[in-house]
């Protein structure tokens, strides 16, 4: 795989021509338009890969931060994101890139009944009294 030659740039030519037509156009679009699609969506992958908060994404390199978030959220409202994960899983897929093979861990965590946000139900539980009381207490 080719290297991206920026620290800031996450896809290569390829990989950016690939997911490139599977974005929204600037088409009928009315108010305004979309900007570079690229920039934008690098700026998005790169927020993911380091962790940053939104706030100090490189502003040189990808523009304001806002304009880099309101994509972002706007793609995965109307289900871009969605269609780009299917569109590269499928090409994945074809090419017999993915392994399939599932593990399943059957581990379970049991959490005591007052570990949980539910109202405490209305039926005995069985109990005499508080935990904490001796035989004396109850006297």
């Amino acid at each position: 795989m080719r290297s991206t030659g920026s620290r800031y740039q996450v896809f290569t030519d390829e990989q950016w021509e690939r997911i490139e037509p599977l974005l929204p156009s600037n088409q009928g679009r009315r108010g305004h338009p979309f900007g570079d699609h690229r920039r934008v969506v690098e700026g998005i992958a790169y927020r993911y890969r380091t962790g940053i908060p939104w706030r100090d994404l490189p502003r040189e390199q990808f523009g304001p931060w806002q304009t880099v978030w309101k994509r972002h959220r706007r793609y995965a409202a109307d289900g871009t994101w969605d269609r780009v994960l299917t569109h590269v899983l499928a090409e994945a897929d074809a090419a017999e890139m993915i392994d399939w093979s599932v593990s399943v861990d059957a581990t379970i965590a049991r959490a005591h009944q007052h570990a949980t946000n539910t109202t405490r139900p209305d039926q005995d539980t069985g109990g005499r009294g508080e935990s904490q009381e001796t035989a004396t207490d109850r006297g």
